[in-house]
């Protein structure tokens, strides 16, 4: 059973995209890729969508959003009921948003300034474990916001 990632983009993020689908193919994972290779304007929202849609289908270990900012996507996906899409702006983040959080998509930004690469912030989440527990309990309490 190979392991599994789905992922889509809008136009401010082409070229992180197709960056981080050669490093998680590299990793080992299948990628399936709905964003866009192009720099035409299409709309965030419907990326964010289109990924996170897929992603509740089950059969993946996570989803990553890609917008200019990571802003707009992830405030697009966690929209969407079952959804934890945390926004990582570096290793630190992106290892608790695993361990603390649980997260099931990640956002980032194809025209920020990252202080670490991209790369080592994706294998950071990747590489980290949830540590259950009290944390469980939070998220419990996170997703029971939903309504």
């Amino acid at each position: 059973m190979s392991l599994k990632v789905v992922m889509a983009n809008d136009q401010g993020a082409v070229e992180l995209a197709k960056k981080m689908k050669e490093h998680l193919e590299k990793r080992g994972y299948e990628v399936n890729y709905l964003g866009i290779d192009h720099e035409e304007s299409i709309d965030y929202p419907d990326q964010a969508e289109k990924c996170c849609r897929e992603y509740l289908k089950g059969g993946y270990e996570f989803g990553i959003v890609l917008c200019g900012t990571g802003i707009g996507i992830s405030m697009a996906a966690n929209k969407i009921k079952g959804i934890r899409c945390a926004l990582v702006q570096d290793k630190y983040s992106s290892e608790k948003a695993k361990q603390h959080n649980n997260a099931n998509i990640l956002s980032f930004g194809g025209r920020v300034e990252y202080k670490e690469d991209p790369m080592e912030i994706l294998d950071a989440f990747i590489d980290a474990k949830f540590e259950g527990g009290r944390h469980q309990r939070r998220i419990d309490k996170i997703m029971a916001l939903e309504g």
